[in-house]
């Protein structure tokens, strides 16, 4: 199933109990609300496809996995309503993560900023490459990590993830995210990283569906609050972006086209 959006896309194809959902964006593959909206749908009606044993999370291109948040979007919220919309896209895409009753593995070919550290922190097993290094740089541009910040937190620990959000304009490498448990494999080509990825999503393929979703209230236990949390993190975000602060960083933050 392909979901053509202007300048991108989410789809998914499904082979031998193994369904792969892809995203793409010109920019950096990173996600406008209606493209965080697909991605939360497709998600959830994966979620609920019988003839799907295991999902892969990858994005297209061979440059950034997801560099977070759409600049284009964030420059042109106006209200608190609109700031509350486009992050609550965010919380939904974590949200469907987290409640899918099958495990999520993410292929992780390039680097990931903002949203997209989020978004590798919700799978449960990231095969990624060297090279795919991290930033959350949310602080940089007035606002922060309030909506990814639980899932990242979760994966990688507290003192970790300060770090990260406080060091805001710098780049953590593939490496220190391999130590800290954000990725699970690293490797030095793709190929071995698909290798990976086939290898995982077959062996899992194969599982008991009843223990897989088993594993996954376990994996997930503590976060049944989350969708209340996050939506209230969205209006954190929502609010801060609307200040002067905010927008001129943008302003010069945004890609130039």
């Amino acid at each position: 199933m392909i979901h053509e959006i202007k300048e991108g896309y989410v789809k998914s194809e499904t082979h031998n109990g193994i369904t792969t959902i892809e995203f793409h964006h010109p920019q950096s593959n990173s996600l406008p609300s209606i493209m965080l909206e697909e991605l939360a749908q497709e998600i959830h009606s994966v979620a609920h496809d019988d003839d799907t044993k295991v999902i892969i999370l990858r994005s297209a291109g061979d440059k950034a996995f997801c560099a977070g948040a759409s600049f284009d979007e964030l420059s042109a919220i106006k209200t608190k309503e609109e700031g509350l919309h486009f992050f609550n896209g965010f919380a939904q895409v974590l949200n469907a993560m987290r409640k899918c009753s099958k495990l999520i593995i993410g292929r992780i070919h390039g680097k990931c900023v903002g949203g997209g550290v989020g978004l590798v922190a919700a799978t449960d097993y990231a095969i990624a490459i060297e090279g795919a290094d991290v930033k959350l740089s949310e602080l940089a541009i007035g606002i922060g990590p309030f909506v990814v910040g639980p899932a990242v937190e979760r994966k990688i620990g507290f003192a970790a993830f300060s770090h990260l959000t406080i060091d805001a304009t710098g780049w953590r490498n593939a490496e220190w995210a391999k130590r800290k448990g954000l990725y699970a494999e690293l490797h030095p080509t793709i190929e071995g990283m698909d290798e990976s990825v086939v290898r995982i999503a077959n062996t899992i393929s194969h599982s008991s569906t009843e223990a897989v979703a088993e594993l996954k209230k376990i994996f997930w236990k503590g976060t049944e609050n989350w969708d209340t949390l996050l939506q209230d993190r969205a209006a954190i975000s929502g609010r801060l972006v609307l200040s002067e602060f905010s927008k001129n960083a943008i302003r010069k933050f945004r890609p130039k086209t």
